[in-house]
């Protein structure tokens, strides 16, 4: 099942995306700057092969919902979302409303 809702966090406005796979949810927050996401993401890629699009994302690992992902420390983000004052270990939330 997808599941596709808006989400409010401190007055700003975001997309919330749960797509439930066999033992495991794939999970994202974004709006039209950047988002954040669960651990699937391969921040790496977005660094090195995709470098030239200037992607502003965020990693969290071991998330479960949402709410998780709002509130967890994102443990790799991309070289761009640099620009945007974000840094390792912030929360989801705080990435966020810095590209709100």
């Amino acid at each position: 099942m997808i599941t596709v809702n808006p989400l409010e966090v401190e007055g700003m406005h975001y997309t919330a995306v749960t797509v439930e796979l066999p033992k495991t949810n794939l999970l994202v927050i974004s709006n039209e700057v950047g988002y954040i996401m669960c651990g699937a993401l391969d921040v790496d890629v977005l660094n090195h092969v995709l470098a030239d699009r200037k992607v502003i994302a965020g990693r969290a690992k071991g998330v479960k919902t949402i709410d998780e992902l709002l509130h967890a420390p994102l443990e790799k983000i991309t070289d761009a979302s640099m620009a945007y004052g974000w840094e390792a270990g912030m929360t989801g939330k705080d990435a966020l409303l810095k590209i709100a």
